[in-house]
């Protein structure tokens, strides 16, 4: 989920509220990850986290799951944030690789079970070596998955093969991470995705879930193919928060600024992203 902020870099506590609504209300997702990548969690502070997950959870929390970043390259810090947010009312944590000091997988694997040990918070792993640096390794998750709280994986590494490997052998479920590949996840035996996309084309995401899950592959397939300009267009044309809120801007919601060092879309980007909304299907305001 995003973090709207005002032209002058404040957290719009209202526009969380009024997104997270509409994500869940309009968009059929399930569940909220906030303050996460797309929420541009580095640039909050630790009271803005806090503050930004307590509207969420007031919000939405009685019909979505609401899941709170609470993973840094610090693991103290990280186990701080994991207690802030159950406190604050969180159904669960999404917690990232280390980033930057490219810790060994002995660190990994201590720095999860750490995060994990902190609460009673079920705990999903956020794999995506191209931010972090480092992989979890298939042999590192085996042992996390050990862990009794340790049942999920948001995976943005785009192996296939290792991921099979691990829902072959163990019961952590897997979410794509990554839009660019949530129907050949699923085909390999993902429950779903944590989707940038799905701001702007939840039903179709979901409709391609239940089409797969139902046998319907050949819905699936036409909905990723007519979803792919869409997916180009914020995933691969700049950052992912700087196009997500301007394509919620041209269906008719705020999706609010970004902060620096992020910077809006140019009205070259929007113009662009305007008719590869429309040629997958969405329904723009005028």
């Amino acid at each position: 989920m995003v973090t709207p902020f005002t032209s002058d870099g404040a957290v719009d506590y209202e526009g969380v509220q009024r997104i997270a609504a509409y994500l869940v209300d309009d968009q059929r997702n399930d569940g909220l990850i906030v303050s996460g990548t797309t929420g541009e969690s580095p640039t909050t502070s630790d009271e803005e986290k806090d503050r930004i997950l307590r509207a969420v959870v007031e919000a939405v929390g009685d019909r979505a799951t609401i899941v709170a970043g609470a993973g840094t390259n610090d693991t103290r810090h990280s186990v701080e944030l994991a207690r802030a947010a159950e406190r604050a009312g969180a159904h669960g944590l999404l917690v990232v690789t280390p980033y930057y000091s490219r810790p060994p997988q002995e660190g990994l694997v201590r720095h999860f079970t750490a995060v994990a040990d902190a609460t009673g918070l079920p705990v999903m792993l956020y794999d995506i070596p191209g931010r972090a640096a480092t992989p979890i390794t298939t042999e590192s998750l085996f042992r996390l998955a050990e862990h009794p709280r340790i049942t999920a994986v948001k995976d943005a590494k785009g192996d296939l093969f290792a991921g099979s490997q691990v829902m072959a052998g163990t019961d952590l479920v897997f979410y794509s991470g990554d839009d660019l590949l949530n129907l050949p996840w699923l085909s390999v035996g993902a429950v779903g995705y944590v989707s940038v996309v799905g701001h702007v084309a939840g039903p179709d995401l979901a409709a391609m879930c239940d089409m797969y899950r139902t046998g319907d592959v050949a819905g699936a397939l036409e909905t990723h193919r007519r979803l792919l300009p869409v997916v180009s267009a914020i995933m691969t044309r700049t950052q992912g928060a700087i196009m997500v809120k301007a394509a919620l801007t041209l269906l008719g919601q705020d999706g609010g600024h970004v902060r620096p060092p992020l910077v809006d879309a140019t009205r070259e980007q929007i113009a662009a992203l305007r008719e590869d909304l429309i040629t997958g299907g969405l329904k723009l305001v005028d």
